[in-house]
């Protein structure tokens, strides 16, 4: 049983949640199933940009080169698949957008152009033993088109439908950690560890990232937790009944906090507002676990 404000807030929460929190600094940390294997859905954006952003800053790509995205590229979500019209954009307009609303054909178009293989090649580069990326948004849609035998979109929403909660989750594979991209939350604050220390690839590369994660829009996760001054810089990922977000938070003192947080509702029919606001008390109460000298010690994450 864990003790403290943080036992009492894990003992609140109506899920499953692994969580891990590691001062930048310091090494201090908390763990709760931290090496337990998750889904990381849109968190693993963070990994897709990473590498873009290697490549810029190292001359393999301009950032500043133009693409034309047309309708048969939109994949669902937010952003550019709202579009009526082709979309002229810059690659760094894509990782701007991949990054601030979690816009699944803008970091598809990234992907595209900097090659899912060298996303795979970055995860075994970093040491992150634990994380899998088996490819980037359309890669996902088409493993949920075949675990429901759908052979376009009106067919997959019209299977999809028919499911009820439990039913989707069993069918299928972006919840199964087995079948799909995932992580533990330990491996994915060493990865926010290496792009604070920059030592994820080039000074420049990791600030590009860093920048990024400040221009997320939703704040209802990890950032609830954290009311001003403190700073949130964090990308968040989101399947039905299971959000997630990692990030890093800064107090005005200057300690730097990773943290990795996954909640699985254990109620199909759970609000997501509750969901993201366990997210912020459970982080918040791991930090102040490190904070108050009662977390573990440990090699600092960079």
């Amino acid at each position: 049983m864990i003790p403290g404000r943080l036992g009492a807030e894990l003992a609140r929460a109506d899920a499953d949640i692994q969580l891990h929190a590691v001062d930048l600094d310091t090494g201090g940390q908390v763990a709760v199933a931290a090496d337990q294997q998750v889904v990381i859905a849109s968190v693993a954006k963070i990994l897709i940009v990473l590498e873009f952003a290697r490549q810029a800053a190292s001359g393999q790509l301009d950032p500043g080169a133009h693409l034309t995205i047309r309708s048969e590229d939109r994949l669902g979500g937010w952003g550019i698949a709202g579009c009526a019209d082709d979309v002229e954009i810059s690659l760094r307009d894509c990782a701007y957008f991949a990054m601030s609303l979690s816009d699944n054909t803008a970091a598809d178009a990234i992907v595209r152009r900097v090659g899912g293989d060298a996303v795979g090649m970055l995860v075994a580069e970093l040491g992150l033993e634990r994380t899998r990326f088996l490819g980037g948004p359309r890669h996902l849609l088409r493993s949920m088109y075949a675990d429901l035998g759908a052979r376009d979109d009106r067919e997959f929403a019209a299977r999809y439908r028919a499911l009820s909660p439990a039913e989707r989750r069993r069918s299928l594979s972006v919840f199964d950690p087995r079948r799909t991209t995932s992580s533990t939350a330990r491996d994915m604050t060493r990865l926010l560890g290496l792009i604070w220390h920059d030592r994820a690839g080039p000074a420049d590369a990791c600030a590009a990232v860093r920048r990024l994660m400040t221009r997320q829009l939703s704040s209802t996760r990890l950032a609830s937790g954290f009311p001003p001054p403190v700073t949130v810089a964090a990308k968040s990922g989101t399947l039905p009944g299971v959000h997630m977000e990692a990030g890093v938070v800064r107090y005005p003192d200057g300690h730097r906090y990773a943290l990795a947080v996954f909640a699985t509702a254990r109620d199909l029919h759970a609000r997501p507002a509750d969901l993201d606001e366990t997210i912020g008390r459970v982080a918040h109460a791991a930090v102040q676990t490190i904070r108050e000298g009662h977390g573990d010690a440990g090699p600092s994450s960079s």
